[in-house]
């Protein structure tokens, strides 16, 4: 999908109107009635004609019956974001701005799963406060939990990483933040209501935009059932069954020959009688992908027949107007039946039925939120900290944190002025946006900027005022990467290197040769081949800065100087620039082959740049088991004691928590975040090379002291 600017048009939020409205008599303004009762009374007063008028993303409501239009969708990855269901009001009006946290594959680098609960909750507070005044919706189509399995994907940024473990907890965190709990703790009983719809996408196998002639809207993904089953599917089972998330949709592409959108196997057959997708939950297409089974992906001769098979398989929402353009023709030509949208329209309208979109406002209190819950103190704290503890630290030779003799800085590269960029997409309206440049001056540094080049060019004529700023500065900071516009890494945008665009490395390396200090930073979603600014030696420190968001120069800033410490940790794997020759991205197999060198960390086998999980700190820990783990466990009682415990068997823990003491040895607080890995024989070959079973973050350990940090592994992790 793609994302235009919406302006808001002021108008305060239509709701059904439950006391003297055409439907206060029905059963769906009954607070007491159960929401799939109240959802299916609402249902029956539609017309067919209608119901169909309503399949879309953006509905027209029933004015007959009082039913305002609505909007399904709504766009909050990082912050609420312009979407067709969110509009900005004017600068200096309410409602013309949401906090911009850092983008998830930052944040995520904390390995922080309560940091990811905390940022949703505060966005999901300023989501429904813009929808109290007509601004946005109530659905939001987040989070993005593909994985990061090819560094050249456009749109990794909006990932957690690469790891379908860290990925499922990512989710499972984000989904009962925005949402105010599990999905069966807010049903809309006694008040307990969705705070918002979270919609985990894109199910499933979906990670190439637009690469080499192939494109997302046709591709054929041809994925092994091993590989749907342990890496493809995991996260969006831990989304639908165990966060209980109220929607999850369909992606473009096919799998095994078959549209997504239109898949019995995956949406019924996996999502429904397998995680347990339920009558309160439903599923969207992506935008125009209904559509699309019928062109380009040629799976049907007609796009009635398109809109039949994808109402079949259980994609009740058309992020589209196939269903509204076909629908008719396909009950006409007995391809669907009246009960199959009915039953659609129910779902749909179950999930709204409890975000109490049909009770009174003064027993709502999510109804009460205003433009004083947005970008609160508390929220630009926390935008802050976000970015703070995601920055990882890639090398450093000691010149970090910076000595107070350093005055006069060389600013190098157009991300050293960045704003907008800092957003990552999928963004909105920031109330303010703090690029490094603003960040070193406010921070008392004497600053020369220059360019010294563009993102992606070769032209070399900047170079000159670049080298000149160096020779007269005490230290030479370049801030560059792979983005500072649309024209390397986007939705609809895969890379075709994972080098150093254009001509910045060369340019790195001329300012090195000054002699002076120089830092590089490196920004963007997707890791590019360091491996030559990681041998220089005249180069002395390399940070990996992501999309930081509305702060993220003062973080950048903050952590080069000794403010704050760096503690995050590489969430994808930076490989050597030749990877791209070795794999095509069509290929969606994970262990090596004669084809494929292996993906992620579990099956690369080739050298990376730096490994997965990998970040410096500006201190150091020493780490000792507080009680040594045990030797070898019993299958038979493990699987025993699983089963009694009434949970899914793979969310059973291995053991009680692991416990790690982690003492900082130097001489500066930081955070400290443990990962915990696996390696066996055991199973399929070729087995992972080890994968990641368990992590936690500990806080602020200060120096000379110690910490225990508590790892839980499951019998799925494991």
């Amino acid at each position: 999908m793609i994302l235009l600017a919406f302006v808001s048009s002021g108008a305060l939020a239509a709701f059904p109107d439950c006391a003297n409205g055409p439907l206060a008599k029905n059963p769906v303004c009954n607070t007491s009635a159960n929401f799939i009762d109240r959802a299916k009374a609402l249902v029956a007063e539609f017309t067919v004609a209608e119901m169909i008028n309503n399949t879309g993303y953006d509905t027209p409501g029933v004015p007959r019956l009082g039913l305002p239009p609505y909007a399904w969708w709504s766009e909050a990855l990082h912050g609420v974001a312009s979407s067709p269901g969110v509009i900005f009001s004017p600068p200096g009006n309410n409602f013309s701005f949401a906090t911009s946290f850092p983008a998830p594959i930052l944040t995520s680098a904390a390995f922080n799963d309560q940091l990811v609960n905390d940022i949703v909750t505060i966005i999901s507070t300023e989501a429904r406060a813009f929808n109290n005044f007509g601004d946005a919706g109530l659905s939001f189509f987040t989070p993005n939990i593909n994985s990061f399995k090819d560094p050249r994907w456009g749109r990794g940024q909006e990932t957690p990483g690469e790891d379908p473990f860290h990925i499922g907890r990512y989710a499972y965190s984000l989904v009962t933040g925005l949402q105010g709990g599990l999905g069966s703790q807010v049903d809309g009983a006694d008040q307990k209501y969705l705070k918002i719809i979270a919609d985990c996408k894109h199910y499933t196998a979906y990670d190439m935009e637009d690469w080499e002639g192939n494109n997302r809207m046709a591709f054929d993904a041809i994925v092994s059932t091993q590989d749907l089953a342990e890496f493809y599917s995991p996260s969006f089972q831990s989304c639908v069954r165990d966060a209980q998330v109220a929607s999850i949709m369909c992606n473009y592409n096919s799998i095994n020959g078959i549209p997504s959108c239109a898949s019995e196997y995956l949406m019924q057959n996996i999502t429904r009688d397998h995680f347990g997708l339920g009558e309160n939950q439903w599923i969207t297409s992506d935008c125009d992908a209904v559509g699309n089974i019928f062109d380009p992906h040629n799976y049907t001769d007609t796009l009635a027949n398109a809109s039949a098979v994808a109402l079949h398989a259980g994609t009740y929402i058309d992020c589209g107007t196939t269903y509204s353009s076909s629908l008719q023709s396909a009950l006409n030509e007995g391809l669907v039946e009246e009960s199959d949208i009915v039953q659609a329209m129910v779902r749909r309208y179950g999930s709204v039925v409890r975000l109490g979109y049909f009770d009174s406002s003064e027993v709502q209190p999510y109804r009460q939120l205003n433009w004083d819950d947005v970008n609160t103190p508390a929220a630009q704290n926390l935008a802050y900290t976000a970015a703070i503890e995601g920055i990882t630290l890639l090398k450093n030779d000691g010149t970090l944190p910076l000595s107070s003799s350093i005055i006069r800085v060389a600013l190098i590269r157009s991300w050293a002025n960045a704003t907008t960029q800092m957003q990552s997409n999928y963004n909105g309206v920031a109330p303010f946006l703090i690029s490094p440049l603003d960040a070193f001056r406010t921070a008392g540094f004497n600053v020369t900027f220059a360019s010294g080049t563009t993102i992606s060019g070769t032209d070399t004529s900047g170079f000159g005022a670049a080298l000149a700023a160096a020779h007269s500065a005490d230290l030479v900071v370049f801030v560059g990467g792979t983005r500072i516009d649309d024209t390397i890494e986007a939705e609809q945008m895969d890379r075709m290197e994972i080098s150093w665009p254009g001509n910045q490395l060369q340019l790195i390396g001329e300012l090195a040769s000054v002699g002076k200090p120089i830092v590089v930073l490196q920004m963007g979603g997707g890791q590019v081949d360091s491996s030559d600014i990681k041998a220089n030696e005249s180069i002395n420190a390399l940070l990996w800065g992501g999309y930081p968001g509305q702060s993220g120069g003062a973080a950048l800033v903050d952590i080069l100087t000794g403010k704050q410490a760096p503690a995050g940790r590489l969430l994808t794997t930076p490989y050597p620039a030749n990877y791209v020759n070795e794999v095509p991205m069509t290929d969606m197999t994970l262990r090596p082959s004669s084809t494929n060198p292996g993906r992620t960390y579990k099956w690369y086998t080739g050298e990376a740049v730096f490994p997965f999980g990998f970040g410096l700190h500006y201190t150091n820990f020493s780490l000792e088991w507080s009680e040594p783990p045990k030797r070898s466990y019993s299958i038979q009682s493990l699987m025993s004691t699983a089963k009694s415990g009434g949970a899914p068997v793979n969310l059973a823990l291995l053991d009680t928590p692991f416990e790690l003491t982690v003492k900082n040895t130097g001489s500066v607080t930081s955070d400290y975040s443990a990962l915990l890995f696996s390696n066996t024989t055991a199973g399929p070959t070729p087995a992972p090379l080890k994968q990641l079973v368990g992590y936690t973050c500990v806080k602020n350990i200060a120096a000379g002291q110690s910490a225990t940090a508590h790892l839980n592994v499951t019998l799925g992790s494991w």
